[in-house]
């Protein structure tokens, strides 16, 4: 069954070096947490605030072991006046054998506040 595992981290400030350690450690706990495999992942879309602008998280996903060849793609987030701030959000499309309700998804850094009632692990987001 293919499901949707959502995610969300935030950065101090729009630096290349931030945005993709911050995305690739995101990926990572969202895979580990759902034990995803990179052959199991059909896609991965990564969306930014606009206030994210100088480097692609897509790279850091490219830069992990394994993860070259999956498909993942940028865009910005609708800009919406109030909303969280240099926020970085992934939807990794995973084929899995767990049900909907099993699914973790991960939430770190400031982006905890965004689905408090989806936070499983009271590890996972504090750091």
């Amino acid at each position: 069954m293919m499901r949707g595992i959502r995610g969300a981290i935030t950065v101090s400030a729009d630096h290349p070096a931030e945005i993709l350690k911050e995305t690739k450690n995101l990926v990572l706990e969202m895979a580990m947490q759902n034990d995803i495999e990179p052959d199991l992942v059909a896609s991965v879309i990564i969306s930014t605030t606009t206030d994210i602008s100088s480097a692609f998280p897509a790279k850091a996903v490219r830069t992990i072991e394994d993860w070259t060849f999956v498909p993942v793609m940028c865009t910005h987030e609708m800009d919406v006046p109030g909303s969280m701030p240099l926020c970085i959000r992934v939807m990794m499309h995973a084929n899995t054998a767990k049900s909907q309700q099993e699914i973790n998804h991960i939430y770190m850094n400031d982006a905890v506040k965004l689905r408090p009632d989806l936070i499983k692990d009271s590890k996972v987001g504090e750091r």
